[in-house]
């Protein structure tokens, strides 16, 4: 059993939990977050926070009890980060390196220029906020931690890092190692 269900999730002021049968609605001063679960664990609500419970009544055999354990964990931290989601919410940082290679923000779409014959433009998907402090520099804002992560790994995919000269679309702070290329 996961040692994360031990303790409750911690319900900040300010936040609403509602629980309909397998689906969790968490709203906050930042959005609402709606989530469907398996019926796997049971969602309790006390004073102290949201436990998140075994179901033990869909147990049909005694491999049914791994299963089980397997996503009270998983349960447990996806509704902690609905819960950190609607009041810090969730942001990615992309740095851009090469020469001529920029980011620039025209309304909602960002614009990226990264050496191909057009610009990539790339619409804000809803509950995501791009920000271009810098024309080497975006950053990806929103409440859901998945469209966030999702959101920052398809702008990466457009020009991943070289491993040869290290140009490129990478997370900030992450280290790409440099091949050495081919002597003649």
């Amino acid at each position: 059993m996961s040692r994360l269900i031990k303790k409750p999730i911690e319900i900040p002021k300010g936040v609403e939990i509602k629980i309909d049968g397998n689906t969790v609605i968490v709203k906050g001063p930042k959005g609402e977050l709606k989530q469907e679960f398996l019926p796997y664990v049971k969602f309790e609500q006390r004073d102290d926070g949201l436990w998140v419970l075994p179901n033990t009544d869909i147990v049909r055999r005694k491999s049914d009890h791994k299963k089980i354990a397997m996503f009270c964990g998983t349960y447990w931290s996806l509704v902690r980060s609905m819960v950190v989601g609607v009041t810090q919410g969730f942001q990615k940082e992309l740095e851009i390196v090469g020469v001529g290679y920029r980011a620039q923000l025209q309304g909602k779409k960002l614009v990226l220029n990264l050496g191909f014959a057009h610009p990539v433009e790339i619409e804000a998907p809803e509950g995501i906020t791009f920000e271009v402090p810098a024309p080497n520099a975006i950053v990806v804002k929103g409440i859901d931690k998945y469209l966030v992560g999702q959101v920052a790994a398809n702008i990466r995919r457009w020009r991943e890092p070289i491993v040869y000269s290290g140009k490129g679309i990478r997370y900030k702070g992450e280290y790409v190692r440099t091949k050495v290329g081919k002597k003649v």
